[in-house]
């Protein structure tokens, strides 16, 4: 992505920022292009750069042994909050980060965050709206896993999964929705395949479509 592209979408969806900031940001913030599949944060490692997406999609998930638990996706302009936070504090990341699809991540040094918080309070707007978006994704998150059944969990996570991406079928495995949702991959073969006698789902080769 060239920098005038770069510096003409920030300014259209983060003009809240100021012009002076998005200036600073454009100028000591890095854009990098990142493949599909690869990991951008793992849990333990000190966040150096706080990203924001600009183009692809990043889903940020917990893991706890062989089990993976979704926490929220970073859709175009959004950034992870607790990215956020560990780089403000120079502390370590609690979360792991990964591209679902190719992305371009604008990379926000850490090391210039408390100054910039400082020097330019619009900057809190950015987190704080960060911030409330996560918290009312994670409270859904939570209410999934209080109230639903997991093949309401297994639907509506394709469904969410679709309308993000906006790809229907879904390109996912059986191993890789099981990882997504905190549960066995039998569990969710199973599942999977009463919903498609439902007629709600139709699975093929490599991935599952919503009828």
């Amino acid at each position: 992505m060239e920098v005038t592209q770069q510096y003409d979408l920030i300014q259209k969806k983060m003009g809240f920022l100021g012009k002076e900031l998005i200036d600073i940001i454009t100028e000591k913030a890095v854009v990098k292009n990142i493949p599909e599949g690869s990991e951008i944060l793992h849990e333990g490692q000190y966040v150096n750069y706080v990203p924001i997406l600009l183009n692809g999609l990043v889903k940020v998930y917990t893991r706890q042994e062989d089990k993976e638990l979704l926490l929220y996706y970073i859709q175009p302009f959004e950034s992870c909050v607790m990215s956020f936070i560990a780089g403000l504090r120079q502390e370590k990341s609690k979360v792991y980060a990964l591209c679902i699809e190719d992305s371009v991540l604008l990379l926000l040094p850490s090391e210039l965050l408390s100054q910039w918080i400082y020097t330019y309070p619009r900057l809190n707007l950015l987190y704080y709206q960060q911030f409330d978006l996560r918290y009312t994704e994670l409270v859904g998150t939570i209410n999934h896993l209080l109230f639903d059944k997991l093949d309401k969990r297994i639907y509506d996570f394709l469904k969410e999964r679709a309308e993000i991406t906006g790809k229907n079928p879904v390109k996912i495995s059986h191993r890789e929705l099981a990882n997504e949702l905190g549960t066995a991959r039998e569990v969710v073969s199973r599942l999977v395949k009463k919903l498609e006698k439902d007629g709600k789902l139709k699975q093929n080769q490599d991935s599952i479509e919503i009828l």
